[in-house]
């Protein structure tokens, strides 16, 4: 099969791989339909990830349908098109019991690595290194799925590939973001980044209540998209003094809660305020202002989505027509070209947001 493969920093390939086959009773293979380039992708092109090695299949952001089920998969059948999060979770340790599955117990094989550098070990992943369980990713004709009764959830006729792509990733991931900040009717909510979690998490906040969310970049195009498609207020970083800005329009308080952007947020929320952080930070965070953090007070919320928590609630929200996760997208291209894919997305050059590749 044809797969998109990791061969060293921003050194990207579309090779000839061996298929996928089934090791345990509850995987499943699945042939790739829609898979899309995740902004946390750009840390392996980047090299900022340990544990990489060449002929690694990137790609955690998939969806296709069932070609191959192992003995103990019940819930799905050949045939069937499914959204795979991109937590790999046991259901059945003490977190998936907890549904925070991006810390299920049981399902990175190489947690001793993962261990050497946080303490203690997250979920695997799909196509995100070795240390994270070194599972071949979804960007590729044919992606092995383990705990196959656990993750995978079936597409509804009525919907389309592209309007549940995100359901994988990046849509519960912005969701659990506005959800992390106790959201309440009538709130401001602050969001720094607009690329497509910021875009999500804007939409969310929104749909659990917030009066007015204020997006912050400096990337016309993802201003321009919040403010198209989420009416919210855009502010460029570069041209204006976000701190009072923020301070104006909420009345010299500040926002009720911030997503992402630590220091600035940190200092920017309001006091008793919660400051929400989606993004992937891979290590430590120098000059991290705790002294600001503790005299307001602050609520501190982070870590990866619990992606299969959210997976049924959002389906029904999309197909409600709520939300269609697939106005972020802004470039279709073919396996093939993903090196270039992932070229202009790290360089954000072509006016590139999200880009989906179809194998």
């Amino acid at each position: 099969m044809r797969a998109v493969c990791w061969n060293g920093k921003r050194d990207i390939r579309t090779e000839t791989v061996p298929d996928p086959r089934i090791i345990n009773p509850r995987d499943a293979i699945i042939q790739t339909e829609l898979t899309a380039i995740c902004g946390s992708d750009l840390h392996l092109y980047n090299g900022n990830i340990p544990t990489m090695r060449a002929g690694d299949i990137l790609g955690h952001e998939f969806l296709g349908s069932v070609v191959e089920i192992g003995s103990a998969v019940k819930n799905l059948h050949v045939g069937d098109r499914v959204i795979v999060p991109f937590p790999i979770a046991c259901g059945n340790c003490f977190h998936c019991a907890r549904e925070e599955y991006s810390f299920c117990d049981n399902s990175n094989p190489n947690a001793w690595m993962t261990e050497t550098i946080y303490g203690q070990s997250p979920a695997g992943l799909f196509g995100y290194s070795h240390m994270l369980g070194g599972y071949a990713g979804g960007q590729a004709e044919y992606a092995r799925v383990p705990y196959a009764d656990v993750g995978p959830v079936k597409i509804p006729s009525n919907l389309s590939a592209e309007q549940t792509l995100f359901l994988t990733d990046i849509l519960p991931t912005g969701y659990q973001a506005a959800e992390n900040c106790a959201i309440q009717r009538g709130d401001a909510v602050a969001v720094w980044g607009c690329g497509p979690v910021g875009q999500f998490a804007i939409q969310s906040a929104l749909l659990l209540g917030a009066e007015h969310v204020i997006a912050i970049d400096r990337v016309p195009e993802r201003l321009e998209m919040a403010r198209s498609q989420s009416q919210a207020i855009a502010l460029n970083y570069e041209t204006v003094d976000v701190a009072e800005e923020l301070r104006e329009i909420t009345g010299g308080r500040g926002p009720d809660a911030c997503i992402d952007a630590v220091g600035m947020a940190i200092h920017c929320c309001r006091k008793g305020g919660t400051v929400s952080i989606p993004g992937v930070y891979g290590g430590f965070v120098d000059k991290f202002p705790m002294g600001a953090a503790f005299a307001k007070g602050l609520t501190l919320k982070m870590g990866q989505s619990h992606v299969q928590k959210y997976v049924s609630p959002l389906l029904a929200r999309i197909e409600a027509g709520e939300i269609d996760p697939s106005f972020v997208i802004t470039h279709r291209m073919s396996l093939e070209e993903a090196p270039h894919a992932y070229e202009i997305f790290n360089n954000k050059e072509e006016q590139c947001i999200k880009v989906v590749l179809k194998p």
